[in-house]
């Protein structure tokens, strides 16, 4: 089962570009809950390349890696990449309002459809605040 998620950015496709795919932004919005963070990123962005985030609750209880290898890589365009045994698209589709993410994603097992919903919905609304903060500032 596939879910999606969506946002709009009100910033510059090569802003939201950036920031999605460089470390050192990464590392400040890759997170569903304030009670999480992203420590580390690795970004190799190309056919073939692998990335690395590592995720960690900001009280030292829980942790894991999110990681993967780029199938696409359409700069500010589409990138799609396999994680796990499962796979995610992330479309950017500049506009005159700003640029429409929409990530689609194969659903896991585990948790409940709604969280996993929910979860994606929440890293991709950090995102959008970050970004649209960065662009003002």
């Amino acid at each position: 089962m596939q879910l999606t998620v969506e946002a709009l950015v009100k910033a510059p496709i090569a802003k939201v570009w950036s920031a999605y795919t460089t470390p050192a932004d990464i590392v400040q919005w890759n997170a569903a809950s304030d009670d999480w963070h992203t420590t580390r990123a690795k970004v190799d962005l190309r056919v073939g390349g692998a990335f690395f985030y590592r995720m960690e609750a900001k009280d030292g209880s829980d942790g894991f890696d999110f990681a993967g290898t780029y199938r696409v890589v359409e700069p500010e365009r589409m990138l799609a990449y396999e994680f796990w045994d499962r796979t995610a698209q992330v479309d950017f589709a500049d506009g005159p309002e700003g640029v429409t993410i929409t990530v689609t994603f194969d659903a896991e097992t585990e948790n409940p459809v709604e969280m996993q919903e929910q979860g994606w919905q929440a890293i991709l609304a950090r995102f959008k605040h970050h970004v649209e903060a960065k662009s003002q500032g």
